[in-house]
C-alpha cells in the first residue's frame, strides 16, 4: 500500500474550498483545464501512436487473392453460425431451411410465455421451460459439432 497524505481539516484555505463545494479533491485541481486540455489529449495521442507503431512494426499479412470461381469444398462460417449453417446444409429444400432458421428465434421468444403463470425463478420449479432450454442447447451443440464434419457424417456425428 502507498502512503496517503491525509488532509488537514483545520486549514482555513481547505475549509474555504470545501465550503465552496470542492468535494474530496484535496488540492482543488479542476477538470477544466487541467485534465481536459493537457492529460486527455496526451493519452489519446499516445494510444493513437501506439496503434500506429504496432501497425508499422508488425503489419497484417495479406493472403492470396480471392478467386470467385474456385470455391473450397468444405467452407465454414464463424463458429456461432455453425448450427444454422448445418440446418441449411442438410435440409434439401432451401426454403424449408430458411423457415427452420427463422423458427429458432420465434421459439426462443415463446419460451418465457410457456410457464408465465409460474412466479418462481428457480429453474427446478419451472420444469417445462428448463426442459425446452436444455433440449435446445443439446440440439444446438449437436448441429454445431455436425457442421464441422463432412456432410455424410454430419447428422450422426460419425457415431452410427
Amino acid at each position: 500500500m502507498s502512503n496517503l497524505k491525509k488532509p488537514d481539516l483545520s486549514d482555513p484555505k481547505l475549509r474555504a474550498k470545501l465550503a465552496k463545494g470542492m468535494g474530496h479533491n484535496y488540492y482543488g485541481e479542476l477538470a477544466w483545464p487541467n485534465d481536459l486540455l493537457y492529460i486527455f489529449p496526451v493519452v489519446i495521442l499516445g494510444t493513437f501512436a501506439l496503434c500506429v507503431g504496432l501497425a508499422v512494426l508488425d503489419p497484417a499479412m495479406v493472403g492470396e487473392p480471392a478467386d470467385p470461381f474456385a470455391t473450397p469444398l468444405e467452407i465454414l462460417p464463424e463458429w456461432y453460425f455453425w448450427p444454422v449453417f448445418q440446418i441449411l446444409r442438410t435440409v434439401p429444400n432451401k426454403l424449408l431451411g430458411i423457415v427452420a432458421m427463422t423458427s429458432i428465434p420465434l421459439g426462443l421468444i415463446l419460451v418465457p410465455f410457456i410457464e408465465n403463470v409460474n412466479k418462481f425463478q428457480n429453474p427446478f420449479r419451472r420444469p417445462i421451460a428448463t426442459a425446452v432450454f436444455l433440449f435446445g442447447t443439446a440440439v444446438t451443440l449437436w448441429l454445431g459439432i455436425g457442421a464441422t464434419l463432412p456432410i455424410d457424417k454430419s447428422l450422426t456425428l460419425g457415431l452410427f
